[in-house]
């Protein structure tokens, strides 16, 4: 959207993690207010409307009727999570709620490049999404401490990565299913 620019394009306008998010990985989406790319946003416009603010929750109409139903689908990222890191963020702070997000994406990068047959990229993505820096870290370090992994083909140390997400999801009632976006009408 013209004229719409932000300075931290890792956490959204919105509350969506983008550091973490496949698109901006993949260099499709610049992030939210970061130029080219997905700018057709209306909260976007919404932003400039109202002073320019860098997250919608500064706003003192939040939450307005652009967010009826807004978490109750997934689009490239869950957006489940969203209020729950909006909380997070207000918590700890914007700088030390950005350095968890960029351990999150350094692990994301890991299980890619080290745990991704060609087939994971998007369990992947979601776990680090929705999963605790935690329950992540403790899951990094059960794979680091099984160097019998790193000789056995990619689709099992897939599948070991992949099945220890899935038990801290488990153990904390987390789908790693991406929730589709209710139809309206």
């Amino acid at each position: 959207m013209k004229g719409f620019t932000r300075t931290e394009t890792r956490f959204s306008l919105c509350g969506l993690n983008c550091a973490v998010c496949s698109m901006h990985l993949g260099g499709y989406c610049p992030g939210c207010g970061g130029g080219t790319g997905n700018q057709n946003c209306a909260l976007a416009k919404c932003s400039l409307e109202h002073g320019g603010v860098q997250f919608c929750w500064e706003c003192p109409e939040y939450p307005c009727t652009r967010y009826e139903g807004f978490d109750d689908g997934d689009s490239f990222m869950p957006y489940r999570n969203r209020q729950q890191d909006i909380a997070r963020e207000r918590e700890v702070g914007l700088e030390a709620y950005l350095a968890q997000l960029e351990e999150k994406r350094a692990i994301l990068h890991e299980l890619l490049d080290r745990y991704n047959d060609g087939r994971r990229k998007t369990l992947f993505n979601t776990a680090v999404y929705l999963l605790s820096l935690e329950d992540l870290r403790s899951v990094m370090a059960d794979l680091g401490s099984r160097p019998e992994l790193e000789d056995r083909p990619i689709k099992e140390r897939a599948l070991a990565a992949v099945g220890l997400l899935q038990e801290a999801a488990g153990r904390r009632g987390i789908s790693l299913k991406r929730n589709k976006k209710p139809k309206k009408g």
